[in-house]
């Protein structure tokens, strides 16, 4: 018999699913499924639950089947799922209407109202540590007493996505430290749920009672149910981890585990994190002060537009990944001039939530193909560079950056990244950080729930591998040019902002 663990990621666009063999120290399989996206252009971005549990099945049947490993020879399962949705339950435990997701932008009104109410973003800060970013769950909760005050009079628990999940495979209703810090109603200090904000929200008491069980990272959330065992041909002691947010796992799945590295995701949306043994509370909010999926802290930079720039770039201009590349390839630094704001979703770091699109500089010799997919690309990851700056100023130095996510796949994007971050970039041997994270967490939980009590970062230094052909290194010219027109870009962001 062999020792198999599965990672699930459930994603905005997808789920993927991979098996790691242990006594190989190697991926056995990735397999995927993609899903539907509810939305509309006043910020609505919503799914259905049910949506991730049939990818989830169509993906891990087909993992089972490919990998042609016996399913009882799985002893754990861990959960990786995109952050601060929220998915709303009856007593029951049925789905009251569509999760509204980390990109949904509609509960601005009532993510300022919060704030404002709570006495100002500073008394926010040092209540729970963090800011009550538009995309966080706090907003999405007073969203729903406000607009469909039906629905929240049904309400019994609030879940996130990657606590649903572990619901459909164990039954039960637990949420674990980490996802739960990008809640908006979790003091990272304390591991807490925050009784002020929540009563903000509803003084009712209500809330309070509609909140999982907290379970540390190391902890089990119980064994898949005894229908799913019968289904997947599973035994009847396989466990389930605690999971936690993607760029949790994701950490977990870079080897993000200990100080001096940090991850930069090149998505749909983009996020740059590392690993601190301490909370790192951002005084200006910017900064999310999350905690880790390992029992330690992951101060993180979400923004939300970077595949999503060169993507809609792409598809404007009718081209392929390959076209678009060598556009890039062909355009200068700082692609003739050409500077794009990238908001196409609004924004979240730095915050503003209303903000759109903007392509600055064009004349009459710079507005070619070549130059526009170039900014594409540049602007996205200015987005970024804004995000390593403020973990620069607080305390945060990088010596490496490990790429992943669509993005990381482009030469010419890694080295971009390379010169705009003045660091080096290298992408992990897979690039599904988040799948392999949430296995590799189930293999940590397998063990600790079995005595072994194995360190999280042995674990990650077996299996988590860098690719070292795709390490890029900044030239220190383009770095300066970088400089300087990264400058021009902030001044271009702040004369805008008054306008959104």
């Amino acid at each position: 018999m062999g020792e198999f663990y599965i990672g699930i990621d459930s994603g905005t666009q997808g789920t993927k699913v991979l098996i790691i063999d242990n006594e190989a120290k190697a991926i056995a399989v990735e397999t995927y499924a993609s899903h539907g996206l509810i939305e509309d252009n006043n910020g609505k971005k919503e799914q259905e639950p049910a949506w991730w549990i049939s990818a989830i099945k169509t993906a891990l049947s087909d993992a089972l089947q490919k990998s042609k490993i016996s399913p009882k020879e799985v002893k754990a399962i861990g959960v990786s799922g995109q952050q601060h949705g929220f998915v709303p339950l009856d007593k029951s435990g049925n789905v009251i209407r569509p999760a509204k997701l980390w990109c949904d932008t509609a509960t601005e009104t009532e993510a300022n109202a919060l704030v404002e109410r709570l006495g100002g973003e500073e008394r926010v800060i040092a209540l729970i540590g963090n800011s009550i970013a538009v995309g966080f769950t706090a907003s999405k909760v007073a969203w729903l007493k406000e607009h469909e005050p039906q629905s929240y009079a049904r309400l019994d628990k609030i879940l996130l996505p990657h606590d649903y999940i572990n619901f459909w495979l164990t039954g039960e209703k637990k949420a674990e430290y980490g996802d739960a810090s990008g809640t908006a109603f979790f003091d990272v200090r304390t591991r807490t749920w925050s009784e002020s904000i929540l009563n903000t929200i509803d003084n009712s008491g209500k809330l309070r009672s509609c909140l999982p069980e907290l379970v540390s990272s190391e902890a089990l959330i119980g064994k898949v149910r005894p229908e799913l065992c019968k289904e997947f041909g599973f035994g009847s002691d396989t466990l389930v981890s605690s999971g936690g947010g993607d760029n949790m796992m994701a950490a977990i799945g870079t080897g993000n585990v200990s100080p001096g590295i940090v991850t930069a995701s090149l998505g749909t949306s983009g996020t740059i994190y590392c690993f601190s043994e301490k909370p790192v509370i951002d005084p200006n909010g910017e900064l999310a002060a999350f905690c880790s999926s390992d029992g330690h802290w992951l101060p993180l930079v979400c923004t939300m537009n970077v595949t999503v720039s060169t993507e809609l770039t792409r598809n404007f201009l009718d081209l392929d990944i390959n076209k678009l590349n060598q556009n890039v390839k062909k355009a200068p630094v700082g692609s003739d001039g050409l500077i794009l704001l990238p908001y196409f979703n609004g924004e979240r770091t730095p915050a503003l939530p209303a903000a759109r699109a903007t392509l600055f500089g064009i004349n009459s010799t710079n507005y070619t193909q070549a130059n526009v997919c170039r900014s594409a690309m540049e602007g996205a990851t200015f987005g970024l560079r804004y995000g390593l700056d403020i973990m620069k100023q607080n305390g945060i130095q990088p010596s490496e950056v490990r790429l992943v996510g669509g993005g990381s796949k482009s030469k010419v994007w890694r080295q971009i990244a390379s010169e705009i971050f003045n660091c080096p970039v290298v992408c992990p041997n897979t690039h599904e950080a988040g799948a392999l994270g949430a296995a590799l967490q189930a293999l940590w939980c397998h063990s600790h729930y079995s005595g072994e009590n194995s360190n999280l970062k042995d674990i990650t230094e077996q299996f988590v591998s860098l690719d070292e052909s795709t390490r890029a290194e900044p030239d220190s010219e383009n770095a300066k040019k970088y400089d300087e027109i990264y400058d021009k870009y902030l001044a271009l962001n702040d004369a805008l902002t008054c306008l959104y």
